[in-house]
């Protein structure tokens, strides 16, 4: 029977010394993180092997930073004096059994979905950046463009080890300890119990949501670590669900006549895959993410010459353009060219009913087959350079932040948002960001997981005034996205930065900041776990 009080146990081993370095290579590399956040610099590293490490490190320090592939887009592992604990060491995949795997934090996404594929497996929510570790996806509730069908990693996490700020280790498996119905958990720690009361702000319901502490009625302890930031315990193992067979994925690029085209066919494209979940059969098309790119992503691809290297077809008149993901039955796609046959044949009267034949009649209907390319599974090299083209356009917008640095002014920093509205108001919200970017007269891109709502509005700016005016257009369109029953934060955190601390102060209220502070406090008195990440530096 699920209870609402868990017992934290002792280190496995005994607990020694910190082994704390200071070596000035060590503490510049781990300086900052994939955001850039300005000054980070960091008193020591540590780079433990064991739980025991781990918990002497938290018992000995006054203030600790847990890092993995430093790949935050919030600053989230960025130093600023603490002590980094970087969790590389932690890098073993402990088991993979039918429907699991038993990892590490310290083990990249890259490693897991190779050791999976080996074995006929897959780990579905990656995050867009595969070198992710495993540690940084569970800190954040990463997700991606596949939240559409599979969610986010909150749905995909049955088991944790946690070291908490005291050096106790709490072992958390889903469904064993539940919210008492008055709204609290007990931590029993050292002969003390400790009351953690969930806090009681309301969240509306979204694919994906990643803005501080996850709180509902009746919720599992384990889902309060999830999307914490490192802010309220050190992982040390996760146990993943995975499935079988690895999906069969073709890629579909479609070059768009407009906006309102591209969220036409992504309706139907959404409405084709849910009716594929409910009612499988073989025929289905089973869309499991859909990539927007709007008409400044495109405008970079061929200003790059993107385009050109990876023979991307961007027709003149095209304003935007959306990549596709389609998963095939395993035993679909015979041979390359039995598959093209059936995409040959797809609009003959007696060509067969099969996913590919549907997905072409889709696209003749909408008079955009001509123009679109499909990737087949076998074809990985074009996956690839797809794929490639879809990572040119942030890359393309980090490189001109950097020149504009270079030549301008060394403050420019990436101004960007991480939004997320219920899919039926995504019209709104690409309007709204729109016009509040240009009546104030700034160059900006948007791209995201249009499957489910999520666009990464990005400002490129040439100047100071235009981060600063750009900072200003994000927090009028959080304002505006709460309103349209959305999240300003999404999928990558809260971290430090400023900004996005503001957007969760908006989304949960004053008393919902002061709920989640009495949630560290209980569990992290001294405030010594990733201190100024999610909250302010001045408040523990």
């Amino acid at each position: 029977m699920p209870s609402h009080r868990i017992t934290a146990r002792q280190p496995i081993t005994k607990m020694g010394e910190p082994d704390i370095s200071t070596a000035p290579d060590l503490l510049k590399a781990v300086s900052e993180d994939a955001a850039h956040y300005p000054n980070g610099y960091a008193a020591g590293v540590a780079r433990p092997a064991t739980e025991s490490d781990v918990a002497t490190l938290l018992l000995h320090a006054q203030s600790v930073l847990p890092i993995g592939a430093q790949s935050s887009l919030t600053g989230g592992a960025t130093p600023m004096g603490d002590i980094v604990v970087d969790m590389q060491r932690f890098d073993r995949i402990l088991a993979i059994n039918d429907d699991e795997a038993v990892v590490q934090p310290g083990v990249p996404l890259t490693i897991l979905q190779a050791t999976l594929e080996r074995a006929g497996k897959y780990y579905p929510p990656v995050p867009t950046f595969h070198g992710a570790f495993a540690g940084g996806v569970v800190a954040t509730n990463a997700a991606g463009a596949a939240t559409f069908k599979y969610g986010t990693t909150r749905d995909w996490v049955r088991g944790l080890t946690v070291v908490l700020a005291n050096g106790q280790v709490l072992e958390l498996a889903r469904g064993e300890t539940t919210a008492h119905p008055d709204g609290y958990f007990e931590v029993a720690s050292e002969g003390v119990v400790h009351r953690i009361p969930i806090p009681s702000y309301n969240v509306p319901t979204l694919e994906k949501c990643s803005a501080g502490y996850f709180s509902e009625p009746g919720m599992d302890l384990i889902d309060l670590f999830i999307g914490s930031e490192g802010t309220l315990g050190i992982i040390t193992e996760i146990t993943f669900a995975v499935i079988e067979p690895t999906p069969n994925l073709a890629l579909i690029w479609i070059p768009l006549p407009s906006e309102q085209a591209a969220l036409e066919l992504t309706w139907m494209l959404r409405q084709s895959a849910k009716n594929a979940w409910r009612e499988p059969q073989a025929s289905a098309l089973d869309v499991s993410a859909i990539e927007y790119l709007d008409t400044r992503c495109l405008e970079i691809l061929r200003e790059d010459g993107t385009d050109r290297r990876h023979g991307i077809n961007l027709p003149h008149e095209s304003q935007v353009a959306l990549l596709v993901q389609v998963e095939l039955p395993s035993d679909s796609e015979t041979s390359a060219e039995h598959a093209y046959d059936e995409i040959a044949n797809a609009l003959g009267n007696d060509a067969p009913d099969t996913p590919l034949t549907r997905l072409c009649r889709l696209l003749s209907s909408t008079n955009l087959l001509e123009s679109s390319e499909i990737s087949l599974p076998s074809d990985h090299r074009r996956q690839a350079q797809l794929i490639a083209a879809r990572e040119a356009v942030p890359e393309g917008v980090n490189r001109r932040i950097a020149e504009a640095k270079r030549l301008h002014d060394k403050s420019i920093e990436k101004t960007a948002a991480d939004m997320i509205v219920p899919f039926e108001r995504s019209a709104e919200s690409l309007a709204l960001f729109k016009n509040a970017f240009e009546k104030r007269r700034l160059d900006y891109a948007i791209w995201g997981h249009v499957s489910d709502g999520n666009v990464h509005p990005n400002v490129i700016p040439r100047s100071m005034d235009d981060v600063t005016r750009g900072k200003d257009a994000i927090l009028e369109c959080g304002r505006e996205i709460i309103k349209l029953g959305g999240s300003p934060l999404a999928e990558h955190g809260v971290g430090r930065n400023p900004i996005k601390q503001e957007l969760l102060r908006q989304f949960v209220g004053e008393d919902g900041l002061a709920q989640m502070r009495t949630v560290k406090s209980v569990l992290d008195p001294l405030g010594k776990l990733a201190p100024g990440v999610i909250f302010s530096r001045a408040t523990k």
